[in-house]
């Protein structure tokens, strides 16, 4: 067309380069700015998408470790409820004791008022064991689930145990402790409550381990995703500022030949001059 400006080859092969040089140094100082060598699918994209899918699935492990971590948590609330109850059945295993090692009825009608305080005190704690809403000893215990990967094929059922007085079996001082025998039907209760206590205590204990470790393992499985997901689409810095240097350099020598290359064609011109 008449409009078009016929560049010599000389001007159009300096020209070329130069917006060459100039896209490679966009593109260095991208890699600078965001520290990736792969920003987008045009730059790799089996590397991007790749790379896209361990971020995803690093996030839904966050989830879930966020999760097993409240349940470990809530494990931590029930074995220390448990600990503070068997503290309380103990002393009532205690004043027992001492009401069936005096005949005074004075005293033993005391020592079953008391009985009866921590038995009140043992339902309190059992019903104030709980965290974020979860209370897995109270009197109509909670049950907890915790899931330990995405699809939840893998996860962990934790059953609730009514460490109330009910739940237990711990009723209340009969007869004032007015006979032995009566005082003996306590002590049995308050033993064979221990025992279940322990045993209540050992498993939840058990459980709390294996979220700890899960929880441990997920950790360092966001961690591996996390950096082979960096291995796809971290730049090398070091290689993109020395990139960036000779870059620069070139760029200028390409400016200094396309200035050249203009010199000589005015040089030409002014034959005509």
């Amino acid at each position: 067309m008449a409009n078009n400006i016929t560049l010599s080859a000389a001007l159009r092969s300096n020209l070329i380069s130069l917006n060459r040089t100039t896209d490679l140094n966009d593109r260095t100082q991208e890699r600078l700015a965001s520290g990736l060598e792969v920003n987008s699918a045009l730059d790799d994209a089996a590397a991007f998408f790749a790379s896209r899918s361990l971020n995803n699935r690093a996030d839904d492990l966050l989830n879930l470790k966020d999760s097993i971590d409240q349940g470990v948590s809530i494990l931590t609330a029930a074995i220390k409820g448990i600990e503070s109850i068997t503290q309380l059945v103990q002393q009532a295993k205690g004043l027992a004791l001492t009401a069936k090692a005096t005949s005074d009825l004075g005293v033993r009608a005391e020592l079953a008022t008391q009985f009866n305080e921590l038995r009140t005190q043992i339902d309190f704690l059992s019903n104030d064991s709980s965290f974020g809403g979860t209370n897995l000893i109270e009197t109509n215990p909670d049950n907890l689930t915790v899931n330990f990967n995405e699809d939840a094929t893998s996860s962990l059922t934790i059953n609730g145990v009514d460490s109330s007085t009910t739940g237990l079996g711990i009723g209340a001082a009969l007869g004032a402790f007015s006979v032995d025998i009566l005082i003996d039907i306590a002590l049995t209760q308050v033993e064979t409550a221990v025992s279940t206590l322990r045993s209540s205590a050992a498993t939840l204990g058990s459980n709390a381990t294996v979220l700890q470790t899960r929880l441990n393992f997920t950790e360092d499985l966001t961690n591996t995703l996390d950096e082979g997901s960096g291995k796809l689409t971290l730049a090398d810095l070091n290689e993109e500022s020395a990139n960036a240097l000779s870059l620069d350099t070139r760029q200028q020598l390409g400016l200094n030949s396309l200035a050249l290359a203009a010199q000589s064609e005015r040089a030409i011109l002014a034959l005509f001059g």
